[in-house]
């Protein structure tokens, strides 16, 4: 070990080797009941960054865990290797996206090997090589005679920038940009391919509640993005054009419609344009869905409103969207924020129709008469559920009531459903991603390709402008699968996404020639146990991926329909409070910190910063910190190997033991919960506990060797290589990463009631010394409460009468106490919402006996623990439960 630090690199060097000449991470086809723990595999730009460690050290310190604690365990990794990306860096390098790509992945997996992540390489899976797409298109022909795929033309969300498709989840924020390059998208019409994933809206939506081990932020991102509305569609009928329907989830409100509105590219909007100059200039040049206010323009139509009978204008209105509801909608301004901005923009009459329920009107004397009271809704709609007012018949109904009412009674009015979410449009003018098998003849019309001619397999890379398929002329000439005429093969590509829905099911079964998976593994094996990734997958991939998992449940016999038990959504790693990217040019290269202060390093820096669900600063100080650490350990195992102790055991042997059990108990739920950083914490305090040992006595070797094995083991599933180096040391059966995870049978609950009790004990004796100015203390006694006081505790506890001290006086041994029960319970009486439950008596003298050598290191001085007939008036008066009475000596 060098003065500056032991020497990391020799160290990782030596039991990397050491791990993949044994195997150790491989698992086997067959098991009983393994544990699948994934990581969101990356796209392969070749240099791991933070965000990378951060995710991969999360799954690769459980994975350990779990090994350890005796699972057969699949922690596998592979690439989603498709993508734009490649192809624009393969463009500007004038070489192609395959070779690209591969290059990177060896960077990247090597990078991930020095890191000594554990993963099993013999099941890599690669997405851009033939073995892997060919299933692609195995399952696209599959979604094709299940009638979940649909060829039609649509609008689409366009790239000017990447010249492809995007699906609605890839167009991000209020600018509508693209998430891969942050271009302003466009709409194109193009014929397209969609999965039907609309055809599981319903179970997508109502099966989230059951994703308990899920984060509540990414059930609810999904909720939002299916966005299943109730409501009624109803028909209004527009002049010169007859009846259009509209859907509202308030039509309790329809009596308040006092304008109609028509999306910018609704048919009637775009028969409009042909003749009128200001709705062609509107839909032209002023419409703007994404604008900050709603924008609209009158035409000379009117609609009859079916409720009331009332003829009221149509209005081409930008905020109405022909894909949400039916392109239409009835505007009514006193009860809906953007219709009461438009109105007001336009002088469209508003009018209250909804009042609040009277019952709810605090202070108001409607609430007396039961009458309701209108709203002023002159500056801003009302938009609660209420009671009707000015809706003829219905008026004093609730708005529930009038919603089933007014849906049973007007004729055209039906009970409906509408969902935010799309079918899934899969096709991607690229060359870099999965050929879609699909031939077009012109007498069959698009026909798949049958399975014994897959893979279709990409052509060979043409560096053009557009999407590259178009010119492979010798690739897409081909012949029809039914009928044998001539025939032109798809050029769209599959989006990416497509790869991902289904990855996690090849790992059990990577090499299969005849299958995409061995589904009788993957009932054994699936759902993933332990999913990790980041939260900005919930509404494309893992939404994708549930899919999937529906769909091969129903039709290719998959036991199960979720694709991951438990998710876990890690937080971003940042540099001073902002997120590290190249283009801020605040990235800390993973490799730097590798080759300067060692992986194990900046493994358990990063898993003790913080929780992995929530984001945290790097820090070169806290990375040093941690470096030194890890030094420090290896010098306390060193000094033991090298002269053991011979000290015996004693009550500060005794102690050390207990807080080896209570970092076993406790350090070990918080691996189970990926709470990395309280285990850290308390396998770093057990470290400080067995240094101040050595420092205070010769230790006891049984108990000091056996908190050195704790310890290494504890930390092993964060800093293997140094863990293994240590195992080693203290002369450990085989590896680390195969040993037997400790144990201990203590009470988190007590052991922590006894820490608390030895800490606050040690914080009041600082604060007597500080504030009577005792510079050199001679003696400390420590006293522990009487026991009526632990009675008097306990009553409190537990009762809930309303006059506490007369329930206590009630008791003979309490009120023979006097004033001193009297005083106990006016303190018990004040603070009885925070009372908690102490350790009994005999314990908390046991307790700080056991760590009165603590108290003496901290301030040398002698110690006495009394019981309360032990000691002094005065300082029995002061002591209570958990909180034991001091007396410090000159």
């Amino acid at each position: 070990m060098s003065d500056e630090g032991y020497d990391h690199a020799s160290v990782e060097r030596r039991w990397q080797d050491a791990w993949n000449e044994a195997a150790v991470y491989r698992t086997p086809d067959d098991v009983d009941d393994p544990t699948y723990v994934l990581g969101m595999y990356p796209y392969p730009s070749g240099e791991l960054h933070m965000g990378h460690v951060r995710n991969y050290t999360i799954t690769d310190a459980y994975a350990r865990y779990r090994r350890m604690c005796g699972d057969d365990v699949l922690h596998p990794m592979g690439w989603d290797a498709f993508g734009l990306p490649a192809e624009n860096a393969a463009k500007e390098r004038d070489t192609n996206p395959r070779d690209w790509t591969l290059d990177c992945i060896d960077r990247m997996r090597e990078q991930m090997e020095s890191i000594g992540l554990g993963f099993d390489w013999e099941r890599e899976v690669t997405t851009c090589v033939p073995e892997y797409y060919r299933w692609n298109q195995w399952l696209f022909t599959r979604f094709v005679e299940e009638g979940l795929v649909e060829r039609r033309e649509a609008e689409v969300n366009w790239c000017p920038e990447c010249e492809t498709v995007l699906a609605d989840e890839q167009v991000e924020g209020d600018d509508e940009l693209c998430w891969r390059c942050d271009t302003p998208v466009t709409q194109r019409e193009l014929d397209q391919w969609f999965l039907k994933i609309t055809e599981y809206a319903d179970e997508l939506l109502e099966a989230i509640d059951d994703l308990e081990g899920w984060p509540n932020s990414v059930r609810q991102m999904q909720r939002n993005w299916i966005g299943r509305q109730h409501g009624t569609e109803l028909e209004f009928r527009v002049s010169d054009h007859g009846p259009v329907r509209a859907f509202t989830t308030r039509v309790d409100t329809i009596y308040g419609a006092t304008f109609f509105a028509l999306a910018p590219d609704h048919p009637i909007s775009e028969q409009l344009a042909e003749t009128d100059a200001d709705v062609r200039h509107f839909v032209e040049h002023e419409a703007d869905p994404e604008g900050d206010e709603p924008n609209g323009v009158a035409t000379d139509l009117t609609a009859t409103n079916p409720a009331t009978g009332e003829e009221i204008p149509v209005f081409v209105a930008d905020f109405v969207l022909s894909d949400v509801g039916t392109g239409a909608l009835m505007g009514v301004p006193g009860h809906d924020d953007r219709d009461h901005a438009f109105g007001k923009k336009k002088g469209v009459d508003i009018a209250p129709v909804i009042a609040p329920d009277s019952g709810d009107a605090d202070g108001d004397d409607s609430a007396d008469s039961g009458e309701p009271t209108v709203p002023d809704i002159s500056e801003t709609a009302f938009t609660d559920d209420g009671v009707l007012v000015n809706s003829g018949e219905y008026d004093g109904l609730d708005s529930e009531t009038a919603r089933e009412r007014l849906t049973e009674d007007i004729e055209s009015a039906e009970s409906a459903t509408q969902y935010q979410l799309r079918d899934w449009g899969i096709s991607r003018q690229r060359y870099w991603g999965t050929p879609i098998p699909v031939v077009h003849c012109d007498s069959c019309g698009p026909v798949t390709v049958p399975a014994e001619d897959l893979p279709v397999e990409l052509p060979e890379f043409i560096n053009t402008t557009g999407n590259p398929l178009d010119a492979a002329d010798a690739w897409k000439e081909t012949h029809c699968p039914d009928c044998g005429d001539d025939a032109v093969r798809e050029t769209d590509t599959m989006d990416t996404f497509v790869d991902s829905s289904w990855y996690f099911l090849r790992y059990v079964s990577p090499d299969l020639d005849d299958a995409p998976f061995d589904v009788d593994r993957a009932n054994d094996w699936l759902p993933v146990d332990q999913y990790v990734g980041g939260i900005e997958h919930a509404v494309m991939h893992l939404l994708y991926s549930r899919f999937f998992t529906k769909v091969l449940a129903d039709h290719e016999g998959l036991e199960f329909r979720e694709p991951f038990e438990n998710l876990l959504a890690h937080g971003m790693v940042q540099l001073e409070g902002t997120k590290m990217s190249k283009s801020k040019g605040n990235v800390v290269s993973p490799q730097r910190i590798v080759d300067e202060y060692g992986a194990d390093t900046a493994r358990l820096f990063m898993m003790q910063a913080a929780q992995p669900d929530t984001a945290f600063d790097w820090s070169e100080e806290g990375v040093r910190s941690t470096y030194a650490f890890l030094t420090r350990l290896q010098t306390l195992v060193d000094d033991y190997a090298t002269e053991p102790p011979t000290g015996e055991a004693d009550s500060v042997a005794a102690y050390v033991d207990g807080e080896i059990d209570a970092a076993v108990a406790i350090a070990g739920e918080e691996y189970e919960a990926l709470r990395y950083n309280r285990a850290l914490r308390e396998t770093q305090d057990l470290v400080r506990t067995l240094r101040q040992y050595a420092d205070h006595t010769d230790p006891d070797p049984a108990t000091f060797e056996r908190g050195l094995s704790v310890v290494v083991r504890l930390l092993a599933p964060v800093a293997p290589h140094l863990s293994e180096e240590l195992w080693d040391a203290l002369d450990g059966d085989g590896f680390v990463v195969e040993a037997d995870w400790p144990t201990a049978t203590v009470d988190r609950e007590r052991v922590e009631g006894r820490r608390r009790l030895v800490e606050h004990t040690r914080r009041d004796i600082r604060d007597i010394i500080d504030v009577a100015g005792i510079d050199d203390p001679e003696r400390i006694d420590v006293v522990v409460a009487p026991a009526w006081k632990y009675d008097a505790l306990e009553i409190a506890i537990e009762s809930d009468a309303p006059n506490l001290i007369g329930e206590l006086m009630g008791h003979d041994h309490i009120r023979e106490q006097g004033d001193a029960a009297a005083s106990y319970g006016q303190d018990l009486q004040a603070e009885r919402e925070a009372l908690r439950e102490t350790l009994p008596a005999d314990e908390e003298r046991e307790a700080l006996d056991s760590a009165a050598w603590l108290i003496e290191r901290e301030f040398d001085a002698a110690v006495t623990v009394l019981e309360a007939d032990e000691a002094e008036e005065a300082t029995v008066k002061n002591a209570e439960p958990g909180r034991p009475g001091i007396d410090i000596v000159e």
